[in-house]
């Protein structure tokens, strides 16, 4: 008797399911077409979107998806073809001498090598190679391979405050690589990353930009000038100095830094800005140094604190946090608080913006510049000054002592005054020798020896020559910090 009723139980079941179902598909489905079915495939998203139609769609009520293109739409390949054959591979080799006895330290010391490489952009046919400071810094010969053939390659200049380098190397008819306009790339926007990273040549990677004026806060030089274009294009070690390129193969930006904590790609990488690249490297092939305009002031981002503190109504433009006495900002009428809203008639959101504006231009260019005060907007003219106060166009001096074993420039007025230091001589590049034993490194400021003011690197090397005994040096290094160091001949 249980065993029936189990079985009609199923049997009644197994009906009931059936008409069910034919029920569903007569009321709910017979009256609607399917018209189409799309995937959406990201990396480890699959999206399956269907669209039914039955009525027409209210238009209050319609949703339009934006159109993203497809990685098949858009043509990486032309881009690729275009710019990898002006992405070249560099090595660099640094010596590094050491004692390892005390037979050593009084006969000879022995001599190691370290081995770095990186990537660099063909700037001209001519042969000059922009690359990163960071790759060639400290190296005492560096080798630029082009396909298959390598030169040796030579220091045109170099401008730690955009971690930009040219370089030289003795050849014609380079296939350099096309400028693009970096002002006028957008968020958003194609773009793909040309180096050699994990020492593999002519790598390709693409991504799309995802901020502009990014400010990291990495470069330490003086006046260091960050308005990265930021991408989420594979940056790795080796790509540092490669090109960022747009997708007709224009150069829109040198690849500088990543973040990540392991040292590898994790996410985003950043690049120089093409415009940057341009001024600097024009500036170093023509002159050996870059002509760095200056404001004569410092400027702050707006934000919720300093909005209420100046009873502004908004956002807009960089405040005035530093003015320097008798620099163009002053002579302009400018005065701490002001709010710099335009720089010739260009709007300013971001203190990144406004160090990239300035940046573009030279000692004695005129910049109209907007600004509010108690709320008010008002227009006067800056004349932009170098380094030394004047609107002259400068050239680096760079004094070398064998004796001391390094490279020495006397510090400028601009940056005495950033300091507030009257004087001083700052360490250029460190070979072997006196200033190496007293492990003053490069960057480092020396204002005294013994007592007596340093102004010049003349002076510094005719005072260093005389002195037997305990030599005494105080300045300051490059992170703005004073030190004191001793050393016995």
């Amino acid at each position: 008797m249980n065993m029936k009723g189990t079985l009609r139980t199923i049997i009644i079941g197994f009906i009931a399911g059936i008409l069910g179902a034919l029920f569903y598909q007569k009321v709910f489905i017979s009256n609607e077409s399917l018209i189409s079915q799309k995937n959406v495939k990201d990396d480890s998203i699959t999206e399956t979107k269907m669209v039914r139609h039955e009525n027409p769609i209210d238009e209050r009520t319609q949703i339009n998806l934006p159109n993203i293109p497809d990685a098949q739409d858009v043509n990486f390949v032309t881009a690729s073809k275009g710019s990898t054959p002006s992405v070249v591979y560099i090595k660099t080799i640094s010596e590094t001498r050491y004692a390892s006895s005390w037979m050593e330290y009084f006969f000879g010391e022995s001599v190691g090598q370290s081995i770095s490489s990186g990537s660099g952009v063909i700037y001209s046919q001519d042969g000059y190679i922009i690359t990163n400071n960071h790759v060639i810094d400290n190296s005492d010969k560096i080798e630029v391979t082009i396909g298959k053939k390598s030169y040796d390659a030579d220091v045109v200049g170099t401008d730690p405050s955009s971690d930009l380098a040219v370089l030289k190397i003795e050849a014609k008819n380079l296939p350099s690589i096309k400028i693009g306009n970096s002002r006028r790339v957008e968020v958003g926007d194609w773009v793909l990353a040309v180096g050699n990273p994990f020492n593999l040549t002519s790598t390709v990677t693409a991504g799309i930009v995802s901020a502009k004026g990014r400010e990291l806060n990495i470069l330490k030089s003086t006046f260091p000038l960050e308005s990265f274009i930021q991408t989420d294009a594979a940056i790795n070690p080796g790509n540092s100095g490669g090109a960022l390129v747009n997708l007709q193969g224009e150069l829109i930006g040198i690849n500088t830094a990543i973040i990540s904590k392991t040292g590898s790609y994790a996410g985003y990488g950043f690049a120089v800005p093409s415009e940057i690249v341009k001024k600097v490297a024009g500036d170093i092939i023509k002159y050996g140094m870059v002509q760095k305009a200056f404001f004569g002031g410092d400027v702050l981002d707006i934000d919720s604190d300093i909005a209420r503190k100046l009873n502004l109504d908004n956002y807009n433009g960089v405040v005035l946090s530093y003015i320097q006495q008798g620099g163009p900002a002053e002579v302009a009428g400018l005065a701490k608080g002001d709010v710099i809203l335009e720089i010739n008639h260009e709007k300013l959101e971001s203190r990144a913006e406004f160090e990239e504006l300035i940046s573009y231009y030279s000692p004695g260019d005129k910049l109209t510049i907007t600004y509010k005060r108690d709320n008010k907007i008002r227009n006067t003219t800056a004349t932009l000054f170098n380094q030394e106060g004047t609107t002259e166009l400068l050239k680096r001096e760079i004094f070398s002592s064998r004796t001391l074993g390094a490279d020495f420039e006397k510090i400028s007025k601009v940056e005495r005054d950033m300091l507030n230091i009257e004087h001083g001589v700052r360490v250029v590049k460190v070979r072997n020798g006196f200033i190496k034993k007293m492990n003053l490194e490069e960057g480092f400021i020396i204002c005294y020896i013994n007592k007596i003011p340093i102004k010049t690197p003349q002076e510094l090397t005719e005072i260093i020559e005389k002195i037997r005994g305990r030599v005494y040096v105080e300045g300051m290094n490059k992170r703005g910090k004073w030190e004191y160091h001793r050393y016995y001949f």
